[in-house]
């Protein structure tokens, strides 16, 4: 796995004070270019899989998927302003089994599953975990399992389940800001104790510097992400109670299109074949990776 380059500290800490009076307006720690860089990987198209993709997108080649970002390490922006990550990465691959060219356009998160409703993407790729609730609206492709982490500042101590009265930073409309930090809430509530004050982020990236700056006491998101964050800032974050309800990760597809199972053969193929494996320890992310590429795996 190619290792990250680490920027100064006076740089990153400049970064972040230059944030400081922009934050709300979306203003982040710009790191980009030291990011990992995208793997190079050619991978032969598999006719048979390929025979299951829809006739009309077969026919245009190129599959439309949305995506927001950013949300490192899973998809974000390079220096170039080109969107890369561990998804993207994951879904090129799988377009090239099912001999397509992946187009990634850039949506609201909160928009993304309307547009697949609508016709407009033919597939989305933004972290979504795959619930019951969403397959009623789509359903989904699994390719990984992911649970929710929080992170706090070097030198607080924080116990996610006792976090009555705090502030805590989430991406909005995220599991995070829809079930997890609203169920500690009312917990904290049926205890009598003041609810946590719940911040709502447009990106995960004003959330992270929320949380350096003092802004938010903690925040909370998925854990390859939490994970990537705390290694990106060098030591100024630290994850804090465990790592909460393990959940599948799903590519949403339009409800009973043939695109999934498309999607879920060729993303086997991937998986049996070693592919799979060496996108996820390129991002060091292996840590969530699954065995078996499911059609609605959701189990609650």
């Amino acid at each position: 796995m190619r290792q990250n380059k680490k920027v100064p500290m006076r740089v990153r800490l400049a970064g972040v004070l230059a944030c400081a009076a922009l934050l709300m307006t979306g203003c982040v720690v710009d790191e980009s270019a030291n990011d990992t860089k995208p793997i190079s990987l050619t991978i032969a198209k598999q006719p048979d899989i390929a025979a299951l993709v829809p006739d009309d997108i077969r026919a245009g080649g190129v599959l439309k998927v949305g995506t927001n970002v950013p949300y490192q390490p899973n998809e974000f922006k390079d220096s170039e302003g080109r969107i890369i990550g561990f998804d993207v990465d994951l879904v090129t691959a799988v377009s090239q089994v099912l001999g397509l060219e992946p187009k990634f356009f850039e949506a609201d998160f909160g928009k993304i599953i309307p547009a697949i409703q609508a016709g407009t993407f033919h597939m989305g790729m933004s972290s979504f975990t795959d619930s019951l609730e969403r397959e009623k609206e789509v359903d989904f492709v699994t390719y990984f399992s992911a649970g929710v982490q929080w992170a706090t500042k070097e030198g607080r101590e924080i116990d996610p389940d006792n976090a009555c009265g705090l502030r805590v930073g989430v991406q909005a409309t995220t599991v995070e800001d829809t079930d997890e930090v609203p169920a500690k809430s009312a917990a904290c509530e049926a205890r009598g104790e003041d609810p946590i004050i719940k911040v709502k982020f447009d990106s995960q990236d004003q959330a992270v510097n929320a949380t350096l700056l003092g802004q938010v006491d903690a925040f909370s998101a998925d854990s390859p992400v939490t994970a990537y964050a705390i290694k990106k800032t060098d030591g100024q974050l630290h994850q804090v109670g465990p790592a909460y309800d393990a959940a599948p990760y799903g590519l949403p597809i339009k409800k009973g299109s043939p695109l999934a199972a498309a999607v879920q053969k060729a993303m086997q193929h991937l998986i049996d074949k070693g592919y799979y494996r060496t996108i996820n320890e390129h991002w060091g992310v292996q840590a969530g990776m699954i065995e078996h590429a499911e059609i609605n795996g959701a189990k609650e």
